[in-house]
């Protein structure tokens, strides 16, 4: 072997070679990881604002008369997210709804997957347990196709209003239709909206 090669190898293995390559990373990885926390910091609250006007307007789009309409934030109890997770979805949040003072349901935010990855969605749900609308609060749906779903483009949102836990199971191509191409899509938000009664169902 090359006195050349032997100094290269023995140069690799220096202790203060490795000791200095080891704080260089650590020094690295510190700066990169308070430059991520300082942005995280200054979006944090805006990016929540953003979710929460999402949040709201998707409450809005499920009621009767928002402009009427109270929100009030309900406790979630493992009876409600069980109830989500059986039907297939997952509880994020819930609602109760009051209409000029009254009790009028629950506005119900659940997560299922659609083709693409998730679909956030809102779902009224009136105090007769009958669903009163759906809203897209965020989704990942490919565009021109799934995305059809989402926009409600052939009242495929629409369709769900008036249904309740009377109807059974709500099932595509049974007792609900999907647009062509996005049958994938729309079976997402069938889940969600099986879940969101199963939650309506829980609260009682």
């Amino acid at each position: 072997m090359s006195n050349e090669v032997m100094t290269k190898e023995k140069v690799d293995m220096d202790p203060k070679y490795i000791i200095k390559l080891t704080v260089t990373l650590f020094v690295t990885c510190v700066i990169v990881a308070g430059a991520l926390g300082l942005v995280n910091m200054v979006t944090k609250d805006k990016i929540a604002a953003i979710n929460w006007e999402n949040t709201q307007n998707a409450m809005k789009a499920v009621v009767a008369d928002p402009d009427n309409t109270e929100f009030e934030a309900t406790d979630v109890t493992d009876a409600m997210s069980a109830a989500a997770t059986d039907a297939g979805a997952t509880l994020d949040s819930a609602y109760a709804v009051k209409a000029g003072g009254q009790d009028a349901g629950y506005a119900i935010k659940v997560v299922a997957s659609g083709s693409q990855g998730n679909i956030e969605m809102m779902v009224g749900v009136d105090a007769d347990g009958v669903v009163t609308g759906v809203s897209i609060v965020k989704n990942a749906e490919t565009s021109g196709i799934g995305s059809k779903v989402m926009e409600n483009q052939n009242g495929v949102l629409d369709q769900f209003q008036g249904k309740s836990a009377a109807d059974g199971t709500l099932v595509v191509g049974s007792n609900v239709d999907a647009i062509s191409g996005a049958t994938v899509s729309t079976k997402g938000v069938t889940t969600g909206v099986n879940a969101a009664l199963a939650v309506a169902g829980a609260i009682g």
